[in-house]
């Protein structure tokens, strides 16, 4: 079970200013959301609009919120092909394959991702083994991504959540693992967004306040804990 999450100094060396927000919430209810799945693609299909804010420019790798992204993985050692995660979602919507329901829970945290360009992580906090970092690991940490059936050790110099038993999300915020993964059961949860710039972070702040309001509504859950984390103040403890 998670104890804390803190982010390391390492991280904060390789993007100075950066910050993580980290939100809580306990009693989940994934199976009996107020949305029906009907209300979760309006919902969707709402924040693919807000997303085109995002999309102004002809070629996808030059729009800022995407390029911004992958100058920030040049700063470290990455799998190849590894993107951040809100790159995925906008792609999604600038190919015309659009991102479609697939539990109550994802649903609402990948709108909240479109609407504000940034990428926001949810894992099980149940599922987490002690404390959960972010920084640069070394070579061979255990992680099986998500749908995967093999072993997918992380780099010497990447940068990646991690916890007592191996990674948790690779290539900073690229893929989870399968080991620590939402699902139908799940009802503790950790939010997390990371931002590595100014115009990230408001964008951010204002990401997260809206998800810990569409958990209350859609869940009837308040959020326990909703915190920025910075060099100053890296660590807070779990409830």
């Amino acid at each position: 079970m998670l104890k804390a999450v803190t982010v390391d100094q390492s991280f904060f060396d390789t993007f100075p200013g950066a910050q993580v927000n980290i939100l809580f919430a306990d009693g989940i209810d994934n199976h009996e959301a107020k949305l029906s799945e009907l209300d979760r693609k309006k919902k969707l299909n709402a924040a693919m609009d807000a997303a085109d804010d995002f999309l102004g420019e002809g070629q996808f790798a030059k729009n800022p919120v995407v390029a911004e992204w992958r100058a920030a993985y040049q700063q470290f050692k990455k799998k190849k092909g590894a993107r951040a995660s809100i790159e995925a979602l906008l792609k999604r919507v600038d190919n015309g394959k659009g991102v479609g329901p697939v539990d109550p829970l994802v649903d609402v945290y990948n709108a909240v991702s479109l609407r504000n360009g940034v990428p926001v992580g949810i894992e099980d906090r149940d599922k987490i083994q002690g404390t959960l970092r972010l920084g640069v690991v070394e070579a061979g940490l255990s992680f099986q991504p998500v749908g995967a059936d093999k072993d997918e050790p992380t780099l010497e110099g990447e940068i990646a959540w991690h916890d007592d038993e191996g990674a948790v999300c690779r290539c900073l915020n690229w893929r989870d693992a399968q080991r620590t993964m939402l699902d139908d059961d799940s009802t503790k949860i950790v939010a997390v967004i990371e931002s590595v710039n100014p115009a990230q972070a408001e964008r951010a702040n204002k990401a997260m306040a809206e998800l810990a309001q569409e958990i209350k509504d859609c869940f009837g859950v308040k959020p326990s804990t909703n915190v920025v984390l910075t060099a100053d103040q890296p660590t807070v403890t779990a409830d």
